[in-house]
């Protein structure tokens, strides 16, 4: 038995600021770039078609008005999560080709609904070279969703985009691990303190890609399956600078490859999206084709001669308190043991819909 992947384009650029007043990010056009290169005959994969988006259009978007594109990033999640979750109800491995990092909405809301499904939770493995965690309770404005989307993932930010349907958050920050940042990050700290365990560049270099995704896989432990996320800036921009905010010192290509084999290397990871490659900064394709190899080597592990469909585990027993029989009190027996201490849950971050924003990157 082989797992199936399961191609699925999402070019939405909707998440991102304009490059320049009369220009619109160029990553829009990522999935025909690589499709060019044979990604989906190399994979041997079945082509789940294109969700179009809606139309790139800032120009009504004012500071205060919140995340730009608010309306059309909430419409198009709830569309391409239900086409994630078709996907994975026949059995296959999605492999959802963005597009911006706003993607990462959509799945998280598929995962979240699937984690509803089992009656367990759904983790995230970040992967990406920013934190991607601006929101209104740590930054003076907000605006590019793309540069928002871990925030707005785990429930912080406005309700139209972070919690659409009712679901708050579609993530909860001990299920989230992130891969990948700079050591210099500006929210590094806010991760932390929000309990988000993250490895930068240098720890992940000096533990190296392959132990890394097994560290990832034990901080998802309790969780019953995982979604990844690939943003290609998490690779230096010596060696891919065709995204819209290059930042130096990422990783290589080859430890991507690495990275991705050993975290789609279990029945447990449910899919992966890959965002912010622009074809606009790759005229002749080079960067594109070097994208292709490294997704090809690094998903052959799902479909691999005896690889098996994604499997959710089964969600672990919450403790509950033991309830002691009475016995008569003893010289030489101490008291029974104390009751069990039910878990906590942390309440989820409140809404801060009148912080004045402002347009922002990713």
């Amino acid at each position: 038995m082989t797992r199936r992947i399961a191609v699925l384009d999402a070019p939405t650029n909707l998440g991102l600021r304009p490059p320049t007043l009369t220009s619109v990010p160029g990553c829009a056009k990522a999935p025909g770039a690589l499709r060019d290169h044979g990604l989906l005959a190399r994979l041997r994969a079945r082509d789940a078609g294109c969700l179009t988006p809606p139309r790139y259009d800032p120009s009504d978007w004012r500071p205060g008005d919140g995340v730009c594109h608010s309306f059309e990033i909430a419409e198009y999640s709830v569309a391409l999560a239900g086409r994630i979750g078709d996907i994975i109800d026949r059995g296959e491995f999605p492999v959802v080709l963005g597009g911006d990092c706003s993607v990462l909405l959509g799945s998280a809301l598929a995962m979240h609904r699937l984690g509803e499904s089992v009656g367990g939770r759904i983790g995230l493995v970040f992967v990406d070279g920013h934190s991607d965690f601006r929101h209104p309770g740590n930054a003076s404005y907000v605006g590019a969703a793309a540069g928002e989307d871990l925030a707005l993932v785990t429930g912080r930010g406005q309700a139209d985009l972070a919690a659409i349907e009712g679901r708050r958050p579609y993530f909860r920050d001990v299920d989230v691990v992130v891969l990948g940042i700079r050591a210099q990050d500006e929210y590094r700290l806010d991760l932390q303190a929000a309990g988000i365990v993250n490895r930068p560049v240098p720890a992940l270099r000096a533990e190296g890609a392959a132990r890394t995704a097994q560290w990832a896989h034990e901080q998802l432990a309790d969780c019953a399956g995982y979604w990844l996320h690939v943003d290609v800036d998490v690779l230096d921009p010596a060696v891919m600078p065709a995204v819209d905010a290059p930042d130096p010192g990422g990783i290589a290509f080859a430890e991507l490859e690495i990275l991705i084999a050993g975290l789609v290397d279990t029945p447990h990871c449910l899919g992966v999206e890959l965002t912010v490659f622009d074809p606009d900064y790759d005229p002749d394709g080079a960067y594109a084709a070097e994208i292709v190899n490294t997704l090809v080597a690094g998903l052959a592990p799902v479909t691999a001669p005896g690889a098996v469909p994604p499997k959710l585990l089964p969600p672990r027993p919450v403790p509950t308190p033991r309830l002691l029989s009475p016995r008569p009190a003893s010289p030489t027996l101490p008291p029974g043991p104390a009751h069990d201490a039910a878990p906590s849950v942390d309440p989820p971050p409140a809404d801060d819909l009148d912080t004045q924003v402002a347009t922002g990157g990713s």
